[in-house]
């Protein structure tokens, strides 16, 4: 009886230990995964501003030179200086906001956060294109910053 006392005793103590380093464990891969996603974004961003830089993409006079959407990066766009005008794409898929606990039905654009080229760093607002994406979530990081201002 004595023996069985002392195995649920250590059991209970594995378990109080188990627990909160799962949890850490976890929060740990969906940071990476919201760093990675992050880069990804932001490098197609890049890469389509390049491309109008270039030529390759056409726009209006007085356009940032930005997409109008994170689905321009998906579907992609006219590439100009092709003769049968093939389409440039700059993401195979967008992803998800890994913190984004919103509904899943909804489209992966729609769990980020836009920031548009004329608004300020400390103050992101959507507009006419994509500057840049934030996290929408209010979340601590295990860096102690918020998952929004990655």
């Amino acid at each position: 009886m004595v023996e069985l006392m002392i195995t649920l005793a250590i059991m209970a103590v594995l378990a109080t230990v188990a627990v909160p380093m799962m949890q850490l464990v976890m929060q740990r891969q969906k940071e990476h995964e919201l760093r990675a996603a992050l880069m990804e974004i932001r490098e197609a961003l890049d890469a389509y501003k390049h491309a109008v830089e270039q030529g390759d993409v056409q726009i209006k006079a007085g356009e940032s030179g930005y997409p109008k959407s994170l689905d321009q990066l998906v579907d992609g766009v006219e590439n100009q200086r092709h003769p049968n005008k093939n389409k440039i794409y700059f993401l195979r898929r967008l992803p998800r906001d890994p913190m984004d606990v919103g509904d899943e039905s909804q489209p992966p654009s729609r769990s980020w956060g836009i920031r548009s080229y004329a608004s300020p760093a400390d103050l992101p607002a959507e507009g006419e294109d994509v500057f840049d994406v934030y996290s929408k979530s209010d979340a601590l990081g295990l860096n102690g910053v918020p998952y929004r201002q990655w």
